[in-house]
């Protein structure tokens, strides 16, 4: 299906998206749509004969647990009540911990990389497997950007995608800006990754902004696009056609005009890229998908036995969820970082989903930033440190709250008294007192000795069970 040139429709800028000349289509957040009705904004451009399609971003279908059928159901409404020509969602973990590791459930807030193992492509495979065929529409998977690489990795983006697509049959939401991202963070050179996956299965391309602190590149889509990322979106215009191109936009929101001159910059690009070529370019077909250089197809880095690629082993799953719980607990917990992960790295990660959890609760309960004022921010940075998100951002607003309180903070009597009236409208008829407090702190005890137990021997993830290096 054609898609044409489109944008990612956010409430903050429906007017402009409406306005603005040239846009063949639009992509929602599908956790952001009431599952009975649309916005009216959304619903006047389904009138118009605008496509829209839902862009899942909580299914987790890289994390260790199968995919849950009520966020299933979910998605497949949005797609229903959209007409939606397909759905798409992310090749990412967003949860951690639960039976399989007999530990608290972990929630990141925040899209995480998957190991790129044969263990954690057999998970994924067979939750992509569970998605299709709960879907109405077909299913589309998008590449994420990563600030922390894992270690003893036994793929590349490229290989790992096209085996993806090739044991599962989804099609691929390809993110340029996101391959830049892991170019800077990783050294992946997103030429390579072009050539090694299949582009033929390409639904869809997207295009975001960004900005580089300190080296390390931050997918924030909320700057404007850059040259770099337009580079690669040329790179990928030499190899496919691709059915459609959408600008994401997700903060900080320019005016109309400014939009328009990224879609304006988009059209330009694919217009000027040399058309592709009539085959996939040769690199892309030098070796079976899954295969290193230097080895034969089928084989694992460094093995010679012939095969046509490896079976999948017994307690995958398993090994999965005690090293994604492992990673997760590091990151929202404050427990030890796994051997192997750089440690800079991890601890850039671990303060951006703090951040993004403070702007995420400061929207749901945008009360909290006008009592504590300048204080908010570090004082729910520093609560959110050991405190990992549970229960949704609700009830996260309330337990920050209550963390205030217990410790008898704001220091400014009217803040607390402020503070103290809107935990009562919420939660309960009067302030959290000492027996709260020590609950909440055997809580959290729980939560951090659960996640170092799952920390105490090696942290799998490839075929031998070996311990990163």
């Amino acid at each position: 299906m054609k898609l044409g040139i489109g944008i990612g429709w956010r409430p903050e800028i429906a007017d402009a998206v409406e306005a603005l000349p040239g846009v063949d289509w639009v992509e929602a957040v599908a956790e952001n749509i009431c599952a009975d009705h649309l916005p009216e904004p959304l619903a006047r451009l389904r009138e118009r004969g605008v496509t829209v399609v839902p862009h899942g971003v909580s299914l987790g279908l890289g994390g260790a647990g199968r995919p849950g059928a009520d966020r299933l159901a979910d998605l497949a409404a949005r797609a229903a009540l959209l007409g939606a020509p397909l759905v798409t969602e992310h090749i990412a973990f967003v949860r951690a911990g639960g039976p399989l590791t007999a530990s608290p459930g972990l929630e990141a807030g925040h899209l995480l990389p998957v190991p790129r193992t044969w263990d954690a492509l057999d998970v994924l495979c067979e939750n992509v497997r569970v998605a299709q065929d709960s879907l109405p529409v077909p299913l589309a998977l998008e590449n994420i950007a990563a600030l922390i690489a894992w270690p003893d990795e036994e793929l590349t983006e490229g290989q790992f995608l096209a085996e993806l697509v090739e044991r599962t049959g989804v099609r691929l939401l390809i993110d340029v800006a996101n391959l830049h991202t892991n170019h800077v963070n990783r050294g992946e050179d997103p030429a390579t990754a072009l050539d090694e996956l299949p582009v033929e299965a390409i639904a869809y391309v997207h295009v975001a902004g960004g900005v580089e602190k300190d080296g390390v590149w931050h997918d924030t889509h909320a700057h404007p696009v850059t040259r770099p990322v337009l580079d690669v979106l040329t790179e990928l215009r030499a190899r496919v056609d691709p059915p459609g191109v959408l600008l994401e936009r997700d903060d900080a929101f320019p005016p109309a005009e400014e939009l328009a001159g990224e879609l304006t910059a988009i059209r330009e690009t694919l217009a000027a890229a040399a058309p592709p070529t009539a085959s996939p370019p040769a690199a892309s077909r030098s070796a079976r998908p899954g295969t290193r250089p230097g080895t034969r197809p089928g084989t694992r880095s460094g093995e010679q036995t012939p095969g046509t690629r490896p079976a999948p082993a017994p307690g995958a799953r398993e090994r999965v969820a005690v090293a994604q719980t492992a990673v997760l607990s590091s990151l929202v917990a404050g427990t030890p970082v796994p051997e192997g992960f750089d440690h800079r790295r991890m601890a850039v990660q671990s303060r951006a989903l703090a951040a993004k959890r403070a702007d995420v609760v400061a929207k749901v309960a945008p009360e909290l930033p006008l009592i504590l004022g300048d204080g908010y921010r570090p004082a729910y940075l520093g609560y959110a440190r050991t405190r990992p998100l549970s229960g949704g951002y609700r009830r996260d607003a309330l337990d920050f709250a209550e963390h205030l309180l217990i410790a008898g903070l704001p220091a400014d009597d009217d803040a607390r008294r402020g503070l103290t009236r809107w935990w009562q409208d919420r939660a309960a008829p009067g302030p959290p007192r000492r027996g709260a407090r020590l609950v909440r702190a055997a809580r959290d005890m729980r939560v951090v000795r659960a996640a170092r137990t799952a920390l105490s021997g090696t942290l799998p993830g490839t075929r031998s069970g070996r311990g990163t290096r």
